[in-house]
């Protein structure tokens, strides 16, 4: 492995030095080398390990560009050298659990979400200088390659898991949400297991989910996409978040899966809403974010995330 990632890299040094062991998804390792320093190699075998890393690579592009939260630094993704599979190289970060740094990482979080709607008022305001005549003189080279962003949807197939997300672009979010997000997942459950309960539901949910956001103005928010406990720790000196699965989408969305297996402490969240306050309805919406993971959840590991995203669906049906 040591001379095929010489070769991928043009190292002249490359040497294991601790493996990560296996995930949920892929196995990792990181490895010293001359010329990109310590970096951490994922390896998946699965067929489509070359689109979702490509995805996650693009995400951690993404996020980096706000400079709004540590992510790592993605380096380069290629074919396994057996021919089964792909490989992800990226930065070495000395991560450990997520501790001290649950304040920082709430705001920071918060940072990345608003940090699509701060591009759009400063294009508002220099449009606006533009048109009178009197454009910024100053220099600001600030973001000068960002843009805002005015849908949902990202450039690249993202990977909740190893399912491909439909990342298409869409003008309107409830839609998007709910024929690309939950659509999608629902679809997948009615290949696999026919289940007619879960097909009822979504035939009675799908006329009750505008209700949801009525009143509500959704700017598109980059988000990480997959916010659980086990994707986000800290170094010696601060947060970090990793193995994203990006798209622009409603800030809400984000706190979905965070509030299902835990890991967030009630100073991630006092920080977060500090600059993100709640809107009218957020409970609500909160279900129906955390159902997508539920039947995510059920459509990679089994019927046993069965009773979960039922019940939320009648629920979310009976509470309309």
């Amino acid at each position: 492995m040591e001379n095929f990632l010489k070769r991928e890299l043009r190292s002249t040094y490359v040497k294991k030095v601790e493996s990560a062991g296996g995930g949920c998804i892929s196995d990792g390792a990181s490895y010293d080398t001359d010329n990109c320093g310590k970096v951490f190699v994922k390896v998946n075998k699965k067929s489509e390990a070359q689109r979702m890393f490509i995805g996650e690579s693009a995400s951690l592009d993404a996020i980096l560009n706000t400079k709004t939260v540590r992510v790592p630094k993605p380096v380069k993704v290629f074919p396994h050298p057996d021919g089964t599979g792909s490989m992800f190289v990226m930065e070495h970060l000395d991560i450990k659990s997520l501790r001290s740094h649950q304040s920082r990482l709430g705001e920071q979080l918060a940072r990345l979400h608003l940090h699509n709607s701060a591009l759009k008022t400063r294009q508002g305001k220099e449009e606006s200088r533009i048109g009178s005549g009197s454009a910024d003189k100053s220099g600001d080279t600030c973001n000068e390659t960002s843009s805002y962003v005015d849908k949902f949807g990202f450039d690249v197939t993202t990977c909740c898991g190893y399912l491909p997300q439909d990342n298409s672009w869409c003008k309107n979010w409830v839609e998007f949400y709910t024929r690309q997000k939950l659509g999608q997942q629902l679809d997948l459950i009615e290949k696999d297991y026919g289940d007619r309960e879960a097909r009822e539901l979504w035939s009675q949910l799908q006329r009750c989910i505008p209700k949801m956001f009525e009143g509500l103005e959704i700017c598109p928010a980059l988000l990480h996409g997959d916010l659980w406990g086990g994707n986000v720790g800290e170094t010696d000196s601060e947060p970090v978040m990793f193995d994203p699965a990006s798209f622009y989408g409603h800030s809400e969305y984000e706190l979905g899966i965070a509030g299902l297996f835990g890991g967030f402490s009630g100073a991630f969240y006092s920080s977060y809403h500090k600059l993100i306050p709640k809107a009218s309805g957020f409970e609500k919406r909160h279900q129906l974010y955390q159902l997508f993971h539920y039947l995510n959840h059920w459509n990679h590991f089994g019927s046993g995330y069965r009773g979960s995203s039922l019940s939320i669906m009648r629920k979310l049906v009976k509470g309309s």
